[in-house]
């Protein structure tokens, strides 16, 4: 306890954001990503080195640790005394402090934690954004019946009610009844995106947009105002971009600006490693900011102008 609280302290004061940084209108943003992209980059860079907190390009299939005062907790079980952990955490959105649970994508033996984590924390909406197997690495385990036929998952029987399946994602509704309590069924959906190549981003950054969008309007409609669980393979990458990327959304159509630095700054203080993946090829590895990338690709052109890429 005591290391965990040392090492947030330290990694606070070592990412404390520059009071330079500050939210960009919309209308400034094509100068201001002009500005940080001139001379190679450089400002671009620099800004990206502040909010880092990687400490090799190895630490990025490690699954993180959540910290102590974000992680979820679940309910212990009988006779198990480390029942309560799953690892997952606590991120902020624009409306709660507690809008969404980042959390890594379920293990063959972590499947039964995250129903009961979804089940004990009211969870309406669970966003995957990776496929279990991808290049012939199983990134996630299948943690969903394949078909309508019910399947246990501990005490929780869970039963697929639906599966649209459309070409960039597919939108499954499920049944969860617990036989440990009288609560009646509860309805749940869940958001797939399908087509994040590993290591990289989406080639078609409207759809992703489009997608979050998606996930939006429904969270929007939910009958409760349970956490959105967001999943990847290790909880942070994609994981990170599909919520700061919600986030920026909702600023830029209810302030019409962007506190970009600021959403990723507060991301990475409740779960490490939030937002940045890495992307290789023949010639060279660099990180990239996907945000950034998907951002300058805004399909409204009064927000901000499409022809710009931005790969840090």
């Amino acid at each position: 306890m005591l290391f965990t609280c040392c090492s947030h302290v330290v990694h606070m004061l070592f990412t404390c954001p520059p009071p330079s940084y500050s939210p960009v209108k919309a209308c400034h943003f094509e100068s201001h990503l002009n500005k940080l992209q001139a001379d190679s980059n450089y400002l671009l860079s620099e800004e990206f080195e502040v909010i880092s907190d990687e400490k090799s390009a190895s630490d990025r299939c490690l699954f993180p640790f959540p910290d102590d005062s974000t992680r979820v907790k679940l309910s212990y079980l009988e006779d198990d005394p480390c029942s309560d952990y799953v690892n997952a955490s606590y991120i902020p959105g624009n409306n709660y402090r507690r809008e969404y649970i980042a959390t890594q994508g379920p293990l063959p033996g972590t499947k039964d934690d995250f129903w009961r984590m979804v089940w004990e924390h009211g969870v309406h909406n669970v966003v995957m954004v990776t496929q279990c197997v991808e290049k012939g690495r199983v990134k996630c385990d299948q943690y969903w019946p394949a078909d309508k036929e019910p399947l246990y998952y501990g005490d929780l029987v869970i039963q697929m009610l639906s599966e649209s399946v459309l070409p960039e994602w597919t939108i499954r509704e499920f049944k969860i009844i617990s036989e440990n309590s009288c609560s009646y069924p509860r309805m749940m959906r869940h958001f797939h995106y399908t087509v994040w190549p590993d290591h990289g981003v989406p080639e078609s950054t409207q759809s992703l947009i489009q997608f979050v969008r998606t996930v939006r309007d429904y969270v929007d409609r939910s009958p409760s105002t349970g956490a959105t669980v967001v999943h990847c393979s290790a909880g942070v990458g994609r994981t990170g971009t599909f919520i700061a990327l919600d986030r920026v959304l909702q600023q830029l159509d209810s302030k019409g600006g962007i506190d970009l630095y600021g959403c990723v700054f507060d991301l990475r203080l409740h779960r490490q490693h939030m937002v940045q993946t890495e992307v290789r090829n023949q010639n060279q590895n660099q990180t990239v900011n996907p945000v950034r990338f998907v951002l300058t690709h805004q399909p409204n052109p009064n927000m901000i102008n499409n022809q710009y890429k931005s790969i840090v």
